[in-house]
């Protein structure tokens, strides 16, 4: 399999889809039957869950929403399993250390350990209650969503099959994971979302209890705590939404290849590098991601493509010392710091996020690694610190692809045939500033010398790492056939780019960049020699 070709990735995307759909009704058929008490007790509509399945647009399941969703449910139903096995457990101490290892080695991305071992102990005591809450909250975020996801299927359901009415728990709470603010509501399965009226808001924040949302044929209707009549949330009629809240979508924007990515409100952390809220996107920032999207379509069509393939939203985030991040379980969903990185640093954290996005699809197709990869015993040039064999994996795979873009930009901006740019190219790090000074996307000399550098600094740590890699796969024999194979094109990549760069060398070398990159070289040397293994063979 050519892991770079656009048809294998559009294959596995229909079959990622394919493979959610037919998921999401496994998990319908388990919580009918195996779990009917405990869908019950938590007011599943299952048979909603299963009208979603029939009914959304099959390209959504391989979406950042619809797979977040269902991938939530899978959690659920999955710790619905634990409550059962734990109310019967003979030794539970056995079994929370089990769980706990679970929660770190594959649940590690989730707030999961937090809220089930806050003190990082396999202690059993309060487990079961914590249990109990962790599925409260988990099946209410789910219902939630689930009313939300196509208005019209959820209403046509209340009509024909849950006897003209169902209410439900409803939260205004923030969601940090999908970049929801206080006092609103996701709605579709783009980024859309919808805010209450302030008088709501602070009715329901100040009792600290969620409201009661009823769904009928006609609409929807949100009861808030402590008042008597019900308010509108919304009108229906077939597929025609009227909300009474405000609405507010997306903001779009296009690619020259006519690839649309929205851009969805600004995730602020505090100081703790903690999130702390959900803010509006000023405009100028939505139109600096346009123009860096433009610009990889322009120096490398291939990495254009496959940004526009894989990654459909992005948020911004207004987050210092925060880069750029991205979830397994929420493919084509992007976090993205727009606001404490120069224009080249955004073009590369576009292009990094994607390339995890690529990596987790390879991933839900194939097993790339086995064994103990859970032990943390490859240093890492990018982190400085040890790694388990994932942690080597994805980054070896996204610094790849970062070394192969900035070898694109470098060629593309030193062009004698393209127009010299004009000045700086605009450097968007404050709200109010509408555009960048320069929409063409055009690199500047001292950009085009970064680039350079950026690429020889990453075929070095890409060659330290494939090396580690071999390691794994010849003497560790953590690798499976399909993981060798995808580190040998990483290695013939990464080879391409150190072959085109090599003019520039000596250059850089000379250049203000040059005692970065040969301490850059010096550290890995060192890096080598401390944590080995030092005997391994040329990748």
């Amino acid at each position: 399999m050519d892991y770079f070709s656009l048809v294998s990735l559009e294959q596995l995307l229909r079959e990622l889809r394919r493979s959610m759909q037919g998921l999401l009704m496994d998990l319908c058929a388990e919580l009918d039957h195996t779990y009917a008490r405990a869908a019950a007790r938590y007011s599943l509509p299952v048979s909603l869950f299963r009208r979603l399945g029939e009914e959304l647009p099959p390209e959504t399941f391989s979406g950042w929403k619809v797979v977040g969703w269902v991938e939530a449910l899978n959690d659920l139903v999955y710790f619905l399993d634990v409550q059962r096995q734990f109310d019967v457990e003979s030794e539970p101490r056995e079994f929370a250390s089990q769980l706990l290892a679970e929660c770190e080695e594959r649940l590690y991305e989730h707030s999961y350990l937090d809220e089930l071992f806050p003190q990082r102990r396999p202690d059993p005591s309060g487990l079961k209650r914590r249990l109990a809450h962790l599925c409260a909250r988990l099946a209410q975020e789910i219902c939630q969503e689930a009313f939300f996801l196509d208005l019209g299927v959820t209403c046509h359901w209340v009509e024909t099959v849950a006897g003209k009415s169902w209410s439900s728990v409803i939260s205004l709470k923030p969601n940090f994971e999908r970049a929801e603010p206080a006092g609103a509501i996701a709605v579709g399965t783009s980024g859309d979302y919808i805010t209450a009226p302030p008088s709501v808001h602070r009715a329901m924040r100040s009792l600290s209890r969620s409201g009661e949302l009823i769904v009928r044929p006609q609409g929807m209707w949100v009861r808030v705590p402590a008042r008597e009549h019900l308010l509108p949330l919304c009108d229906v009629k077939g597929d025609d939404v009227s909300w009474h809240w405000q609405a507010h979508p997306p903001i779009v924007a296009t690619g020259s290849q006519s690839g649309l990515f929205t851009v969805g409100p600004t995730l602020v952390y505090g100081k703790d590098r903690e999130p702390i809220r959900v803010q509006l996107t000023p405009v100028g920032v939505a139109q600096r991601i346009q123009t860096a999207v433009r610009t990889i379509e322009k120096a490398w069509p291939l990495g254009g493509q496959l940004l526009s393939l894989l990654t459909s939203h992005i948020i911004p985030l207004r987050a210092r010392g925060v880069v750029s991040f991205s979830y397994r379980h929420r493919p084509g969903l992007s976090f993205i710091n727009c606001f404490d990185r120069d224009d080249l640093d955004l073009i590369d954290d576009l292009l990094h996020e994607n390339s995890h996005h690529h990596l987790n699809l390879l991933l839900r197709k194939s097993i790339l690694y086995r064994g103990d990869q859970n032990r943390e015993i490859f240093y890492s040039p990018w982190r400085r610190s040890l790694r388990p064999l994932r942690g080597i994996l994805h980054a070896t795979f996204t610094f790849t692809m970062g070394a192969m873009l900035f070898e694109r930009l470098s060629a593309w901006g030193a062009r004698g045939e393209r127009p010299s740019a004009r000045g700086k190219v605009g450097r968007v790090r404050r709200e109010g500033r509408a555009a960048m000074e320069n929409a063409r996307g055009d690199l500047t000399k001292e950009e085009v010398l970064r680039a350079r550098f950026r690429c020889l600094e990453e075929v070095e740590s890409v060659r330290y790492s494939l090396q580690d890699l071999h390691y794994a796969d010849h003497h560790l024999g953590w690798l499976t056939g399909s993981g060798r194979r995808l580190v040998g094109q990483l290695a013939d990549a990464i080879t391409a780019v150190a072959r085109n760069m090599a003019p520039y060398q000596d250059e850089l070398l000379r250049s203000k960049f040059g005692p970065s990159l040969r301490r850059h070289i010096e550290e890995l040397r060192q890096a080598r020699q401390t944590y080995g293994p030092v005997r391994l063979g040329k990748v």
